[in-house]
């Protein structure tokens, strides 16, 4: 690997349910003179996959139980938030100052990944993608059939640690790579056999998406290019740690 560039994507207005993903990043390629490459990867935030699938949910149709409505109450929350959060999880993991959950698809994060900004101000919420394993693959196949490309796509959404302050970017829905680079065997440069190493590299690349996009500036997708991926018919489902091995679980 040379060099390593991660080129953010302006997608022009708001994304709405149907809009159809392929073509707005086409036109965003298309107006900052991008020319697609073998090996480019591209990353996209959840948040337009999931307007784009209509995961969209109005809080004003929330009606949160007394349980719920103390809980935010005492740790000034919003209980319609809280209520859609439950909602939307396997099982609710702690509730004390935050809301962690385990979602559908075996995600430990806050509140179910209900999501306020960037959508109307605060009266809608958007949720997760359904399936961003089966989104990823579909935005890859649409870039194959327009450009007879293998473009690998990584969906990636923010979530906070439990070792470490601040948010950082972790890949949801991944197709076309290894979202796992796997060291263990090989040895180091001084003759030391790995045993532990596996380098969750759909997380990093979703990270370094996360930097050049921002949270405020209007560019939900990027395009890294430089990068040696592993090709293969990778699953973010790879990068959630089997309960028996999470210390904590």
């Amino acid at each position: 690997m040379k060099r390593l560039e991660a080129i953010p994507l302006l997608v022009a207005g708001d994304v709405r349910p149907g809009d159809s993903l392929l073509e707005l990043l086409m036109c965003a390629l298309r107006r900052q003179r991008l020319r697609p490459r073998a090996g480019d990867i591209v990353v996209v935030k959840h948040k337009i996959v999931s307007k784009a699938e209509g995961r969209i949910a109005p809080l004003a149709a929330m009606q949160p139980d007394s349980k719920t409505r103390d809980w935010a109450k005492a740790w000034k929350h919003d209980a319609r938030v809280a209520e859609l959060a439950i909602a939307n999880a396997r099982r609710v993991v702690r509730m004390d100052r935050v809301l962690i959950t385990e979602t559908p698809h075996g995600f430990i994060c806050a509140n179910s990944g209900v999501d306020l900004s960037n959508v109307d101000g605060g009266a809608s919420a958007v949720l997760l993608p359904e399936d961003p394993d089966a989104s990823a693959r579909r935005l890859h196949l649409a870039f194959r059939r327009r450009l007879r490309l293998h473009i690998p796509v990584i969906i990636a959404d923010s979530f906070g640690r439990p070792w470490r302050e601040g948010l950082t970017e972790a890949a949801l829905g991944v197709a076309g790579l290894k979202p796992l680079r796997d060291y263990r065997g090989l040895r180091d440069p001084h003759g030391y056999e790995l045993h532990a190493t596996c380098e969750a590299v759909a997380d990093e690349l979703a990270c370094i998406a996360g930097l050049v996009c921002g949270k405020l500036e209007g560019t939900p997708a990027c395009l890294i290019r430089g990068y040696t991926y592993q090709r293969g018919n990778g699953s973010a489902k790879e990068l959630i740690r089997p309960a028996e091995r999470d210390l904590f679980r």
